[in-house]
């Protein structure tokens, strides 16, 4: 698995270079008004999208006996699916504009309609890529069509095109994404159609399905709240905030979550084995879970001034409570893969409803009694916690038929560790009037605290053993 990782790791990371750059870039040209404009038409897109998955790419990866025969008809259903959401999605954007009482949402609904069409059509390619482990091809790919779409944005933004560049960003990136994944995922295309090849994979992909539909709305829940109570401009501050966070999240995570299924499914009918892996993969991402919290906390000012600009300054306290919860996003997000690599889908979609509760609840008393970004902030990290206890819950007690609390004693050492690294931070002060001399200073000497904490508790050679051991 380690050489998977690295090369997944090198592709990723590339690719969250070039985002912050081009990101940086443009949040110096657009305004925090204009990116709440486009965080509301998101959370839709991202819905559209979600419903054209329907758990088909993972039930591919699991499926080790679907023919190319079964595949071309996969995708042809696919392909139906895609033209059908894009087109409602055009007509959706006029509920949207009444919703939220800005008519732009009228003539924006109709070009991202091109984006669904794409997202969508590209989900059987990537998933035959994941089924044959061409992880190298989906890196690349993600490298690619980011920069491309990220260059043009910026271009546009130039040249005065305001919202629209963000949208041609979207439309861009998913149609090069296909381009590039079609090609290489070799399919073949067969005269006509059976729907037995979609039964085959109906009863995993149904609750994959179902548990996207939840998550999808415990994602997003906030973005809509907040821009239909608070507004846009502080939706624009707050999903800025909210997705400088995720980078770690989804960059680090992901380097090894989306080839977490396609190895672990190999080994779908021994869970002791399973388990043994993830263990593994579990210890050592907290690890580095508690060193990222701590940095990001602490140099949130750093971070949002060097990056965006001190016109997003109204982003930093919601950042650092939302930062709060990186380490615990860090190891949760590897969790979907095991539920999947074990086929228990069903399972994870019971997670999913439990999840959608306490966040729904908890975002609709940030909205409501705090009436800020920072209170919803709160909020969710206090929901990140208790979606991490009960799901790691339900995994270790249901599908591993493990102890809880044995499994909780990984991460003794992690929260010590944690605790530390906040003691050093809050007594450790740097302002040398330059956010970025001040970001490099930060980050070296927690790095240097931490290394020596890893030693102190025997965890330095923990993690040289894992990566030794191919995990």
């Amino acid at each position: 698995m380690r050489k998977e990782i690295v090369i997944n790791f090198a592709a990723k990371y590339s690719n969250v270079v070039i985002q912050l750059i081009l990101n940086a870039i443009l949040a110096r040209l657009l305004s925090p008004k204009e990116y709440g404009i486009i965080a509301i038409i998101s959370v839709f897109l991202v819905f559209f999208n979600m419903l054209g998955d329907m758990g088909i790419a993972p039930a591919i990866i699991q499926y080790k006996e679907l023919s190319k025969k079964d595949i071309s008809n996969i995708f042809k259903f696919t392909v139906a699916i895609a033209v059908a959401l894009a087109l409602l999605f055009a007509c959706f954007s006029v509920l949207v504009s009444k919703t939220y009482d800005n008519e732009l949402y009228k003539s924006i609904g109709p070009l991202l309609s091109i984006s669904v069409l794409f997202s969508v059509l590209s989900i059987v390619p990537n998933g035959i890529l994941l089924r044959k482990k061409k992880f190298k091809i989906i890196g690349i790919t993600t490298l690619v069509a980011n920069f491309l779409s990220g260059i043009a944005a910026v271009i546009l933004a130039c040249a005065n095109f305001g919202v629209y560049a963000l949208i041609w960003n979207s439309i861009l990136l998913a149609i090069l994404n296909f381009i590039i994944l079609f090609y290489y995922s070799k399919i073949k295309i067969y005269r006509g159609f059976t729907i037995t090849s979609i039964e085959t994979i109906r009863s995993y992909s149904f609750y994959q399905f179902l548990f996207n539909f939840i998550n999808y709305f415990t994602r997003n829940l906030d973005n809509l709240l907040i821009g239909r109570f608070l507004g846009q401009t502080p939706l624009g501050y707050y999903d800025k905030s909210y997705k400088l966070m995720l980078y770690p999240v989804q960059n680090l995570t992901f380097v090894i979550s989306p080839i977490l299924q396609p190895i672990l499914s190999d080994y779908q009918n021994n869970r002791e084995k399973i388990y043994e892996y993830y263990i593994k993969i579990v210890k050592v991402l907290s690890l580095l879970g508690v060193f990222i919290t701590a940095v990001a906390f602490f140099t949130a000012e750093d971070l949002i001034n060097i990056l965006f600009g001190s016109q997003w300054n109204k982003s930093i306290i919601s950042f650092k409570v939302l930062s709060l919860s990186i380490g615990l996003q860090i190891v949760l997000s590897s969790i979907g893969a095991i539920f999947q690599a074990t086929n228990n889908t069903k399972y994870l979609f019971q997670s999913g409803i439990f999840s959608f509760i306490s966040f729904t609840t908890l975002g609709l008393l940030g909205i409501l009694i705090g009436k800020t970004i920072e209170w919803v902030s709160f909020s969710l990290s206090i929901g990140f916690l208790i979606n991490f206890i009960q799901s790691y819950y339900m995994l270790i007690k249901k599908v591993f038929r493990k102890n809880f609390f044995s499994f909780l004693k990984h991460f003794i050492k992690p929260i010590i560790i944690q605790v530390f690294l906040f003691l050093f931070f809050y007594l450790f002060k740097v302002h040398s009037g330059n956010y970025f001399i001040d970001l490099i200073i930060k980050f070296l000497c927690a790095l240097i605290v931490y290394m020596f904490l890893l030693f102190l508790t025997g965890e330095i050679k923990y993690a040289r053993y894992v990566l030794k051991r191919n995990i």
